[in-house]
């Protein structure tokens, strides 16, 4: 129907299959425009926000779904029109939808994970896609691959996008060799070679954009570019005690207060998160491998490796993407590139600003791959 636009639930990642309603964060008659979080969804890793596609415009006229509501992926949220359009019209359109939509089938996992070895240590990945131009997804410390799975989707288009487990983490070994940052950014190097990658976009968050710009000093001629979020390794300060606190953490009230740094929006720590990231603790030698690298990261509460001056020498493309509600790593640490990167600063975001803010770093990201 001309000028009415369906607001549908989102995939925000390769596993996920439905998500719990959690707010309306726009009231019925309220103009709305591209970009615009309109509603709050709960998934099974994460809340995340409903945004307004690219071209939608006009005025929200309906919730259709309710706030509690458990919904498909797909399934019908809200219809947007202009004011001219009839209640009668809306009210057709709706009924069409729910009498012919069919959930997508649901997938028991994302993409299959493999294992490569790297020097005596198996690394655990996903691959995301085909393509001559291969990215590589490098995650903070004490996560894993998929604190990408909102990003998965939308770099793979045309593009080979890998997404690992560094040393210590996720499903990879969990005994580190060595955990500094020059240490792990050898085993990205070894990762590139044992997959026969020649030369990658690197995109870090946190220690990973530490490690991905280490890589980039260390190999200059297999980095194309890199794209930073949240970075370590541009100074010295780091929160600490959010650090040391998260390794000593032992249940979810324990855990839960350091986690909730990491957001701009603390609601957005879900017991699913905490109950995760707990499983991984508990793996037989998770936390000497967290202590290990904590250890190489980190000397008398601050950061060892200060990477900006070598890596502006590279001459390479640049983003640097941060949230200015960071209270891990302050945003002020960008001023040390320079003005040689393309530096953006999103407000009401923490320091997991590509998954709080997904859908703005996944357009600073396709304008940099470009």
């Amino acid at each position: 129907m001309s000028g009415i636009h369906k607001l549908t639930m989102p995939k925000f990642g390769l596993s996920m299959t439905e998500g719990k309603v959690e707010a309306w964060l726009i009231d019925e008659g309220d103009e709305i425009e591209p970009g615009m979080e309109v509603a709050d969804v709960e998934t099974e890793k994460i809340s995340g926000s409903v945004e307004v596609p690219p071209g939608v415009s006009g005025v929200l006229r309906r919730h259709v779904a309710q706030v509690g509501d458990v919904l498909p992926v797909g399934a019908l949220l809200g219809v947007v029109a202009e004011p001219g359009v009839s209640d009668e019209e809306i009210e057709a359109l709706v009924a069409e939808f729910q009498a012919t939509f069919v959930p997508e089938e649901a997938l028991e996992a994302g993409p299959a994970a493999q294992d490569v070895d790297v020097g005596g240590t198996r690394l655990r990945y996903i691959q995301v896609g085909e393509g001559d131009r291969a990215v590589v997804l490098l995650h903070g410390f004490g996560g894993d691959k998929d604190n990408w799975l909102f990003n998965l989707e939308p770099l793979a288009d045309g593009r080979a996008v890998y997404a690992l487990d560094l040393p210590g983490h996720g499903e990879s070994d969990k005994r580190v060799a060595d955990g500094s940052v020059e240490g792990l950014a050898a085993t990205v190097v070894g990762f590139l070679d044992a997959l026969g990658i020649e030369t990658a976009d690197l995109i870090g968050h946190s220690l990973g954009a530490a490690v991905a710009m280490a890589v980039a000093i260390s190999a200059p001629t297999r980095v194309r570019s890199l794209a930073l979020l949240a970075p370590a390794g541009l100074g010295r300060e780091v929160n600490d005690e959010y650090l040391r606190g998260f390794v000593a953490a032992q249940s979810r009230r324990e855990l839960k207060p350091h986690v909730e740094k990491l957001f701009a929006d603390p609601a957005l720590v879900t017991r699913d998160l905490l109950e995760n990231l707990l499983r991984f603790k508990r793996l037989d030698g998770a936390q000497a491998a967290l202590a290990a690298v904590l250890d190489g990261f980190v000397s008398e509460g601050a950061q060892s490796a200060v990477l900006a001056e070598d890596v502006v020498a590279l001459g390479l493309p640049i983003l640097v993407v941060w949230g200015a509600e960071d209270q891990v790593i302050p945003a002020g640490h960008a001023g040390a590139l320079g003005g040689k990167a393309s530096v953006h600063v999103l407000p009401g975001r923490g320091h997991m600003v590509h998954m709080e803010g997904a859908g703005e770093v996944n357009r600073l990201l396709a304008d940099h791959l470009s």
